[in-house]
């Protein structure tokens, strides 16, 4: 008879705030749960206030982990992209958030945590201990990290330039780059709005890129924004 032994999860005894910011999280069957019906929920609200579309799935079919990136035009960019992702790999995929504004309380933390499973990201000070973050996430099997490289919402409806962050995690990690576009964010949810108004949303999804460690950050950084540009022009 094999002896047993209790092995507590890794986040046993933290409090519940610090356990909600910890990436990758522990499983939880509530938490499961929650996240599975809301992202039910989501998926019925775009498809039918949104009329959203997603073109281009099958890139995401792919086994292995990946990085998506995407523009940024509203907060409904995160919505979309999750709502793309096939539904059992939902628990697998953390959206890059803001940390000084999706986790500034506790109500947010709850909010991004449970039911986006959004990974904080400090922007501002902690870059190089928020990628070290990403990498955790990335080493598990079949994950998904999304990424939005302008760093901030758009506020003319223009792509900007993409930060060196990105190119960074590629580099290290050597995993796939998905990139992706989403059409009529802007015009739904623009920046400085307190609520978005219904109209057409449309997602892209191109091939993958992948980058060794010769490749420069700079020339990462280009042809990813190429990449998710050229996707706006696809009928």
């Amino acid at each position: 008879m094999r002896s047993w032994r209790y092995q507590p999860v890794r986040d046993f005894g933290l409090p519940l705030k610090e356990r909600l910011q910890r990436c990758p999280r522990e499983p939880g069957m509530l938490v499961y749960a929650s996240r599975l019906v809301a992202n039910l929920v989501l998926r019925l609200v775009l498809k039918t206030l949104f009329r959203f579309r997603v073109h281009g799935r099958e890139h995401l079919a792919e086994p292995g982990s990946r990085i998506l990136v995407c523009n940024h035009t509203s907060h409904l960019d995160t919505l979309c992209l999750t709502a793309a992702m096939p539904i059992a790999k939902i628990h697998r995929t953390y959206p890059a958030a803001a940390n000084d504004y999706f986790f500034s309380d506790f109500a947010r933390t709850a909010f991004s945590s449970v039911f986006i499973n959004a990974l904080p990201f400090d922007r501002r000070r902690g870059a190089a201990e928020s990628l070290e973050r990403c990498v955790r996430v990335l080493k598990r099997p079949d994950m998904s990290l999304i990424l939005f490289p302008e760093g901030t919402r758009t506020s003319n409806g223009e792509v900007a330039r993409f930060r060196s962050g990105v190119a960074r995690l590629a580099r290290a990690t050597g995993l796939p780059v998905v990139p992706c576009h989403v059409s009529g964010g802007f015009e739904c949810w623009p920046k400085g709005r307190w609520l978005p108004r219904p109209g057409p949303l449309v997602l892209h999804i191109g091939e993958a890129l992948k980058f060794d460690e010769s490749t420069d950050a700079a020339s990462i950084c280009r042809q990813l924004r190429e990449a998710v540009i050229a996707l706006e022009d696809k009928p």
